[in-house]
């Protein structure tokens, strides 16, 4: 049974519909369903805990939608409170990375696309990134990426075993700038903690960011903890691997700066 599990109904996964307006012949409305991201999982506590995100209802376009449709059940991984069998989804052994966040998915499929030899798994909330990634899966033809829409906290405790992952990219997660916001910023040390405890030894991880005192504190809780090292002395240059998006080369000539960080997991 090689090749991602598909994505089920059952389980939540609710596409946005597309709806044909009935008095315009042709025109076309999303609606949008409760995102998967709100699905309970077997055994979910009562209390709900501090999100690193806020859902908002952007723009879906039709292409989106219908990438969706089309894509998500042959390259989506169903949610589920049980740990993947990672060779199994992807159908071969090798090295498995994992994104968190990775928005409109052009530097995931840019990586994956350089590196065929490395499975990727990638996790997202908003259903119009996760339906331009799968755009591009199928437009390029990356058979080594594979997605879930869902939170990443609780992706990462249920789902991926210890000690699975080859390598982390989490780059420009939500600063959350004002401070009494801070405490949903992603990268802390409980969260940090559950990361290691999925890497493998020797595997990295590597965060970037353009807002400087989030890479302050994320190199502080990063150093903090006991399974990872600094690659760098302090902030590290950007890794060829990582490419240039629009964005960052804007800002870049306007003078902004992006702090990376990649640290390696090391033994316990």
């Amino acid at each position: 049974m090689g090749g991602p599990r598909a994505v089920s109904c059952g389980n939540a996964r609710r596409l946005e519909a597309v709806i044909t307006a009935g008095r315009t012949p042709g025109l076309t409305r999303i609606v949008p369903f409760r995102p998967p991201v709100t699905a309970r999982m077997p055994s979910d506590p009562p209390h709900r805990p501090i999100r690193s995100y806020v859902l908002r209802q952007g723009r879906i376009t039709g292409a989106q939608t219908r990438a969706l449709a089309g894509e998500l059940p042959r390259f989506g991984i169903a949610v589920s409170a049980e740990p993947l069998d990672l060779d199994r989804v992807f159908g071969r052994p090798g090295p498995k990375v994992l994104e968190i966040g990775f928005g409109m998915g052009d530097t995931t499929a840019t990586i994956a696309a350089a590196h065929p030899d490395v499975d990727y798994l990638g996790i997202e909330v908003h259903s119009p990134g996760v339906g331009s990634l799968l755009m591009r899966i199928a437009t390029l033809g990356l058979g080594n990426v594979r997605v879930i829409q869902h939170d990443a906290v609780e992706v990462l405790e249920r789902m991926v075993p210890a000690a699975s992952l080859a390598g982390v990219h989490i780059f420009f997660p939500d600063p959350w700038p004002k401070k009494r916001h801070h405490k949903r910023r992603l990268i802390q040390p409980p969260f940090v903690a559950l990361l290691a405890s999925r890497m493998r030894p020797d595997a990295y991880l590597h965060v970037a960011t353009d807002w400087e005192d989030y890479a302050n504190r994320i190199l502080e809780v990063l150093s903090a903890e006991p399974l990872l090292a600094n690659t760098a002395d302090g902030f590290a240059a950007r890794p060829d691997y990582r490419p240039l998006t629009k964005f960052e080369q804007r800002g870049l000539r306007l003078g902004h700066r992006v702090w990376d960080l990649v640290f390696r997991r090391v033994a316990a």
